[in-house]
């Protein structure tokens, strides 16, 4: 064998070893991959707002999944609180923490049966069975008792410790002995936090969490006045105390001070309608779902009155008005005197006539006069005498329309016009201004 031959073949036997190390376990079935787990995304808009001794909680129940598919695999969305100053983890909520609500989910028949995110969703199957449709708004409450109030010490589990996330317990040592960093504590507060929770009873994200201070809520207005006209209802309001100030007035011969990086809180008002909340009167019964009141202004105000256009004649109108304070993004209500009612009732006359102008006629008179603008109104009435103190309606139907003519008069016999506008409530206007004419 030559130099050359030799040297191909072991080309030849190198090509060959490499291809069988590159082969090793072709056609070998491996470990079976666990199947796919589908989890809600987290409830986003978690917010919450205190008033008085309540702690109201809103959020929207999720609608997709974590991998972006449709419908969400949620079957409920659970509430959890914990009242403590130390800093506790997601996870030592949700596991020694107080369940305060669940929230229950429409949920998809068949968690596998989706669509993926660019997916028209005709396609998509749609969830069932009973409780909030997903994406939609949820509410829930939560009523701050002695015990809900009870601090809680954080948990020492190990485990529990060492899953914290976020750097709330800092790191810890080689041995796993322990923090290199203690835990920050915070003012005592109730933090809540909400998940979305799988039909096999699986957890998915966490919702952002939020610390509800335990502080004392402003003093309660009044209950407000109402006042109304044709065009808008005015709910008014007494103020109510502001905290006691910071630095209290120098005495004596002490010289004055002023404290440095505090300021007091500005008390602002927010006003609801709660009609709603007691039709006719009376609460509504245990059947019904709660309705929400609803918040007339985007943000809290500092005047003492406010303006609602939103009249509708005959209907019944309660408005109760909270003071506010706000603490960083978290705002705090009162509680609510008793709910000032009345049912709108349209009093309020339109505008005399304008501009009411005669021409004479053979053997008639014609009038014409410019259109009002309320927008209840029925009608005019015209009038008509042989002086201007002696007037009397002549039309015995509302005329519809800005002009009359006023026939079979008698040539050279003045008279005297008026007219006087009708709205749907049946109250009647001042007369317009006065003319004289005679037919010819």
């Amino acid at each position: 064998m030559t130099a050359a031959d030799l040297s191909r073949a072991q080309v030849i036997v190198a090509v060959a070893i490499i291809s069988s190390v590159a082969c090793y376990g072709c056609g070998k079935k491996g470990p079976p991959l666990p199947p796919l787990v589908r989890l809600p995304v987290s409830p986003a808009g978690f917010s919450a707002e205190l008033r008085g001794a309540t702690v109201d909680l809103q959020f929207t129940v999720p609608a997709t999944n974590t991998d972006n598919s449709r419908p969400a695999n949620i079957q409920r969305v659970d509430v959890y609180a914990v009242t403590s100053s130390d800093a506790w983890t997601d996870e030592q909520i949700i596991k020694r923490g107080k369940r305060v609500a669940s929230v229950a989910v429409k949920a998809p028949r068949d968690p596998d049966d989706v669509i993926e995110e660019d997916d028209p969703p005709v396609d998509m199957a749609a969830p069932e069975g009973h409780g909030l449709d997903q994406g939609a708004i949820a509410r829930v409450s939560e009523n701050l008792d002695s015990a809900a109030r009870a601090p809680v010490s954080v948990p020492t589990d190990r485990r529990l410790r060492d899953q914290g996330r976020g750097g709330s317990y800092g790191s810890t040592t080689a041995s796993g002995s322990g923090p290199l960093v203690p835990p920050r504590s915070t003012p005592l507060a109730r933090s809540y936090v909400a998940v979305g929770v799988s039909t096999h009873d699986r957890h998915g994200p966490f919702s952002k969490r939020i610390a509800v201070p335990l502080v004392p809520a402003p003093p309660a207005p009044t209950s407000p006045t109402m006042a109304y006209d044709e065009k808008a209802i005015t709910v008014q309001w007494k103020p109510v105390a502001s905290a006691p100030p910071i630095q209290l007035p120098p005495a004596g011969n002490e010289l004055p001070s002023t404290p440095i990086g505090v300021s007091p809180v500005a008390i602002r008002y927010n006003v609801y309608d709660v009609t709603a909340t007691a039709p006719n009167g009376a609460p509504p019964s245990r059947s019904s779902p709660p309705v929400a009141p609803l918040k007339l202004n985007m943000t809290p105000i500092a005047e003492l009155a406010f303006s609602d256009a939103r009249i509708v004649w005959g209907e019944r109108r309660c408005y109760v008005v909270r003071a506010v304070e706000t603490f960083s993004d978290l705002t705090i209500e009162s509680d609510a005197a008793p709910a000032t009612c009345e049912t709108l009732v349209d009093t309020f006359p339109p505008a005399p006539p304008a501009n009411l102008q005669s021409s004479p006629q053979e053997g008639a008179v014609t009038l014409i006069w410019d259109a009002n603008t309320e927008q209840d109104l029925d009608g005019y009435v015209v009038l008509r005498g042989a002086s201007a103190d002696a007037l009397q309606p002549i039309t015995a139907e509302l005329v519809h329309v800005t002009q009359f003519r006023d026939e079979h008069l008698e040539a050279g016999v003045r008279f005297t016009y008026a007219v006087k506008a009708v709205d749907k409530a049946g109250n009647i206007s001042a007369p317009s201004n006065k003319v004289e004419e005679a037919a010819r």
